[in-house]
């Protein structure tokens, strides 16, 4: 799928093995589309705690 350039900005992270089990754990418990989906799910619900 082609990204919106003009919506969008991708950003290269790098996460420890364990946090990567934790985000797929997330993306399948939740049942999102793929693992970005479940990074923005989960930075979104950080960013709303963060206020």
């Amino acid at each position: 799928m082609a990204v919106d350039k003009n919506k969008n900005e991708q950003i290269l992270v790098t996460f420890p093995k364990e946090m990567v089990k934790a985000i797929e754990d997330h993306w399948h418990e939740n049942r999102l589309k793929n693992r970005s989906e479940a990074i923005r799910d989960l930075v979104n619900k950080g960013l709303k705690n963060s206020n």
